[in-house]
């Protein structure tokens, strides 16, 4: 096996378990022609009078970028089935222990990449089918045994396996990656939240199919929607406009400048509350559809894709965030609700916060934050790697 030979003193972060290593911290590669995607074990450098000695300090994926190795384990063990059984058990038997496993929940994200100590790989449970997503090449190459393993380690409870990886994997690697089943096959795509229920657009729908982080906002914003007239921007699936309905609420409008989002969205609230006239979609630009909307709401979702996928995007990620909610702070009645986020990972929360201040200032209206808002406990950050922290938003009441 190939070994990542560190420079002294660079092993000091993975000793503290944090799961990446920098390809600056690389001091040379000892061993056979490394792919990408290949196992390797990362040795610290350690000076003697004789010369060097190597100490093993983790053993991971091995890929092209800033990013040179995503660590597995800290233990000198082998990547076989008995270890992706364990790491993947492990991450079922913490979503047990959150109560997630039950008759009315039947959606959850199983594992969490690096929250659950296996970087690089997303799986979400949609009734007996786990969708996996890929995110580095070391996870492609091991897809068929991690997908060998589910149905054991979820206890019998995960039937089918479907890839989805064509948009996440690096494309400067040239895998050539397709969608589709590596074990079983279903065209059953209904899953249930909170004992709501969901069509599952796993074949080409965002992500995995759904946003399954937003389950503990959406239900906080059930328990506001009661006799209010609700706005969801953004709605992609609908997942917030259900849960208003629910709630209570006098009408609900839902809007996506995607024409397949609406139509999943109105399958949805078909779905739960047939023929119910308090539900309107509308497919249409967000910030024109909030421009010219009066001032009829009382309770607005703020729910847009990510506006800032890397560093580079950050200042204008940050003006589009502070424009979006001005408006919305601008055309909301007097004691409304603001439900306002961001996903992107590239905009910490302060930096969120700054631009929401920004947009009421804007504003001129009083806004208190009643809630602060962040991602669910099955998308588990990983104590040793604060960058997993991406979900950010604030519950405000707009005076």
């Amino acid at each position: 096996m190939t070994n990542i030979i560190l420079r002294h003193g660079k092993g000091e972060s993975l000793k503290r378990f944090h799961p990446w290593v920098f390809s600056g911290a690389i001091f040379k590669i000892d061993g056979p022609s490394l792919q990408e995607g290949d196992i390797v074990n990362v040795v610290e450098s350690i000076p003697t009078p004789e010369g060097y000695e190597y100490a093993f300090v983790a053993k991971g994926h091995y890929q092209i970028g800033s990013i040179a190795v995503r660590v597995l384990t800290f233990q000198d063990e082998p990547i076989d089935r008995r270890f992706w059984l364990s790491r993947i058990h492990e991450a079922w038997m913490v979503r047990k222990r959150l109560g997630l496993v039950r008759p009315d929940n039947t959606m959850f994200r199983l594992v969490h990449g690096e929250g659950d100590q296996l970087p690089g790989l997303v799986i979400d449970l949609y009734a007996d089918t786990a969708v996996m997503q890929a995110h580095s090449v070391g996870m492609h190459f091991s897809r068929q045994d991690i997908a060998d393993v589910i149905h054991e380690a979820t206890e019998g409870r995960v039937k089918h396996v479907f890839y989805k990886s064509e948009t996440t994997l690096p494309f400067k690697a040239h895998l050539g990656a397709k969608d589709g089943f590596l074990t079983g096959h279903t065209d059953v795509n209904v899953a249930v939240e909170n004992g709501l229920q969901f069509h599952i657009d796993w074949l080409e729908g965002q992500k995995t199919g759904f946003f399954v982080d937003q389950r503990d906002n959406r239900a906080l914003l059930e328990t506001y929607a009661k006799g209010k007239n609700v706005l969801n921007m953004f709605c992609y699936t609908g997942g917030f406009s259900v849960y208003a309905m629910r709630g209570g609420a006098l009408s609900v409008h839902s809007v996506d400048a995607s024409a397949k989002a609406i139509e999943l969205t109105n399958r949805n609230i078909a779905l739960n509350f047939p023929d119910d006239p308090r539900h309107e979609a509308f497919c249409e630009d967000a910030f024109k559809y909030l421009e010219r909307a009066g001032g009829d709401y009382e309770l607005i979702i703020l729910d847009p894709p990510a506006f800032a996928k890397h560093k580079d995007a950050l200042r204008n990620a940050l003006k589009g965030y502070t424009r979006l909610n001005a408006i919305a702070f601008r055309k909301i009645r007097p004691g409304g609700i603001v439900f306002t986020f961001s996903c992107s990972q590239a905009v910490d929360k302060e930096q969120f916060r700054l631009a929401v201040f920004t947009a009421a200032a804007q504003s001129r209206r009083h806004v208190r934050i009643l809630h602060q808002l962040h991602q669910p406990a099955d998308h588990p950050i990983n104590i040793y790697h604060p960058e997993g922290e991406y979900l950010k938003g604030l519950v405000l009441y707009v005076e």
